[in-house]
């Protein structure tokens, strides 16, 4: 059994039965000229946790731990994606437009890729999600349970959309989870600290949150190990 100090207290996990969810690092998200920056976004932001997140995605591959990597994707077609979310903040591109990646939030289009500082390796899980969380239709709660996976180590953008909601699926499926907060950013900095607050109020009610400072020691730790297939 491993420790990590943490919000509100230690958070104690078992790295066979453990997951790191990566949600959402996208080019469409995190690079000049992708979507976030097409809606007013500073992407520079988001930019600032890429070495944070590297330095624990690396430490966690070394242990042999199961990575999961989510990008928020659509069918070509639309099919998945209702109007309502296609339409709403009236942006001057929409899902589904072409802009300097490709077409917007779509599967398989440049933008839509994992930034490559981060991109997943053969063997570990990456999730097409029509939504913002993890959990909806993408049958990732089943594939954890094959795994026996029953704790998740968070990072990814945004802190108060797509990380928040897949933190709250994941804590209504029995999911031990903790947020690294240096590998986690908004667009909005208010927003990401009210998040991180919400999550680690009243106990873990949703999760822990801790530094990649604080999980780093504890997987050094550990001895290296074949990739968790």
């Amino acid at each position: 059994m491993q420790l990590a100090q943490a919000q509100p207290f230690p958070y104690s996990f078992n790295l066979k039965s453990t997951a790191l969810i990566i949600i959402d690092m996208q080019r469409d998200f995190i690079e000049p000229g992708g979507f976030g920056e097409t809606l007013g976004n500073d992407v520079s932001l988001l930019q600032a946790i890429v070495p944070a997140c590297k330095a624990v995605l690396e430490a966690w591959r070394r242990t042999g731990g199961l990575v999961v990597h989510t990008r928020e994707a659509h069918r070509a077609d639309l099919a998945d994606c209702p109007p309502a979310k296609r339409g709403r903040g009236n942006p001057a591109l929409r899902i589904g437009d072409i802009g300097a990646m490709g077409r917007i939030l779509i599967a398989g289009e440049p933008g839509n890729q994992i930034i490559p500082a981060l991109a997943p390796l053969p063997g570990e899980i990456a999730i097409d999600k029509p939504g913002k969380g993890a959990f909806y239709a993408t049958g990732l709660h089943e594939r954890l349970q094959q795994a026996g996976i029953t704790h998740l180590l968070f990072m990814g953008v945004t802190t108060e959309v797509c990380v928040q909601t897949s933190m709250r699926e994941a804590n209504d499926r029995g999911y031990d989870s903790l947020l690294l907060e240096d590998c986690t950013e908004s667009y909005f900095p208010a927003f990401k600290s009210a998040a991180v607050a919400m999550m680690r109020a009243q106990g873990a009610i949703v999760g822990w949150t801790a530094t990649s400072g604080e999980l780093l020691p504890a997987l050094a730790a550990l001895p290296a190990r074949t990739q968790h297939c």
